[in-house]
């Protein structure tokens, strides 16, 4: 059970109300799972989820590298509705399953291009060990340009937030769904 759900809309507040509306109207068109927890300060949802509507459907990164970073960021957290979530969209913007399949099992994957070869190794680096050296910041611009890598860092960052938030406050996945990581 999620410690906290989302208010039947006759117990909000004006201000949750109106930023579950602004959420639904937007590119999702429903209101996002971490804005379960994060309406109990609606100026919070409001701006952690525009800023996620950003990161995911508005970054020069194509949605096989975002995605790629948002599986790695779930696992790492292992986060079971954000991976399940993204491991449907993963698929569908035309990841390899075997590179899906290897970040679940916490294996190298294979990656097709220098593009997802820094996107996994910048992720896999700033998230265990709070970094990315000097050599591979370099081929992380050379494969995604300066602004891909700091769309990049916002991405791994932003689904940071939400694993955090999907796992404190237990929002996990619908009863239908059995948990894929261990």
């Amino acid at each position: 059970m999620p410690r906290l759900t989302l208010p039947a809309e006759d117990a909000m507040t004006p201000e949750q109300r109106e930023v579950c509306a602004e959420a639904a109207s937007g590119i999702r068109g429903r209101v996002p799972a971490p804005m379960i927890a994060w309406v109990q300060s609606p100026e919070f949802a409001r701006r952690g989820q525009r800023l996620g509507e950003m990161l995911r459907y508005q970054t020069t990164l194509p949605p096989t590298l975002s995605e790629l970073a948002i599986l790695i960021t779930a696992r790492y957290w292992t986060s079971h509705y954000e991976w399940t979530v993204h491991k449907r969209e993963g698929l569908k913007a035309g990841m390899d399953p075997a590179t899906i399949d290897a970040i679940a099992a916490r294996r190298e994957p294979p990656l097709r291009d220098a593009q997802e070869r820094a996107v996994y190794a910048i992720s896999t680096s700033l998230l265990e060990t709070r970094g990315v050296p000097e050599a591979l910041y370099a081929e992380g611009v050379a494969a995604l340009g300066a602004r891909g890598m700091v769309e990049l860092v916002g991405i791994l960052g932003y689904y940071g937030m939400v694993s955090m938030t999907l796992n404190t406050f237990e929002i996990g996945l619908p009863e239908a769904f059995a948990p894929e990581l261990a």
